[in-house]
């Protein structure tokens, strides 16, 4: 009698390109591989993991969703204690109910996709004795163990476009403006698109900013003939001055300024000490909409046939990750452990300034 091998998947946290690719991806693999294998898509994340709900899915459900963003299963965000818990808004630990489904459904394996957070959540998974492979998703690409995670590419595109226009509308106006990024913690995906789309002036969550010297690159700028600046800040970018202060001490001190993020902030000072219009754009979550890039539609894919191939093996408690080009295995407790930043002699970012980008120090 062939034993039949059940799979569950796991969508988790914030979405973004390239999901459906990667679901798409780990379905197609596993009915291909496997002679006998249902597979189990959860509701929202985690919550239908909490709630027993969950859909069947069949080989029709992998079909026609490799280009739509987004993803097919529905997400949600649980609140996560490090180390120790994923618990409701009551506190109360969420995991004796997330255990219990696994077991009704007799899961051999959970697939999770998710970001840093989702990697150290699904550890807990994997401790509480779940069988559990990851694939890292985020638009941050700052999960430790991989080059680079599906979304990324696709957001790059994005936050380069925007970048792009901002361009006429800057230069025919002789103005300043700031594009805000996504990236609190890592600064990735600015550089890349601040790089891709000529950027001025690139601000970094790991290189703390001096304010007088983009002043002093801007007026440098000005003096040479270029009556504008185009500035990319990373959400997560941060002054000398403020640098000690918490993420919490950082937001109270702007919304008494009247300030809603870092870049209106900056732009204000900048008007006062150049006399010169800022104006700001923030194209948030726009940067995680929309179909996949063909690079990510393919990374996506080759996340989710690896998957489908430790499952094959048994060879659980990992997460798919690509190193130099090549598909590997690394060890959940390795990626879940700590977050990858951009190193601050990343060679991207001395190509920035042997070319003449600022970035604030």
């Amino acid at each position: 009698m062939k034993r039949t091998t059940r799979v569950g998947i796991v969508t988790s946290g914030g979405d973004c390109q390239g999901l459906n690719a990667a679901i798409r991806g780990i379905g197609k693999a596993l009915l291909h591989d496997l002679d006998s294998v249902e597979i189990f898509g959860m509701r929202d994340g985690y919550r239908g993991l909490i709630d027993n709900d969950y859909q069947y899915m069949e080989a029709k459900d992998f079909s026609g969703i490799l280009t739509e963003g987004g993803t097919i299963l529905g997400t949600s965000r649980q609140r996560y204690i490090p180390g120790k818990a994923i618990v409701d808004e009551d506190g109360n630990d969420l995991m004796p109910a997330m255990l219990d489904t696994y077991n009704r459904l007799n899961l051999d394996c959970l697939v999770v996709m998710g970001g840093n957070g989702t990697q150290k959540s699904a550890k807990l998974l994997m401790d509480a004795g779940m069988n559990v492979v990851t694939l890292p998703k985020t638009i941050d690409n700052d999960i430790y163990g991989t080059d680079t995670t599906f979304g990324f590419q696709s957001a790059v595109d994005i936050a380069s476009n925007v970048i792009d226009y901002i361009h006429s509308t800057a230069s025919s106006h002789g103005r300043i403006f700031l594009v805000e990024l996504m990236g609190r913690d890592a600064g990735w995906l600015t550089l890349h698109a601040g790089i891709g789309s000529g950027a001025d002036v690139i601000l970094l969550p790991e290189i703390p900013y001096d304010f007088d010297k983009i002043v002093e690159g801007i007026e440098r700028r000005r003096k040479s003939g270029r009556n504008f600046s185009i500035i990319a800040v990373a959400e997560g970018a941060v002054s000398i001055t403020d640098q000690q202060l918490s993420e919490e001490e950082r937001r109270r001190a702007r919304e008494q300024l009247g300030h809603s993020t870092i870049s209106y902030r900056l732009a204000s000072e900048l008007e006062k000490a150049l006399g010169q219009e800022a104006r700001v754009t923030v194209p948030g979550h726009y940067q995680r909409g929309g179909p996949p890039c063909p690079y990510d539609r393919v990374l996506a894919t080759r996340f989710g046939a690896a998957a489908a191939r430790l499952i094959r093996d048994r060879q659980y408690g990992c997460m798919v990750g690509i190193q130099k080009g090549e598909i590997v295995a690394v060890p959940l407790a390795d990626a879940a452990s700590q977050t990858k930043f951009l190193p601050v002699d990343h060679p991207l970012i001395q190509t920035g300034r042997d070319i003449g980008i600022f970035f604030g120090d």
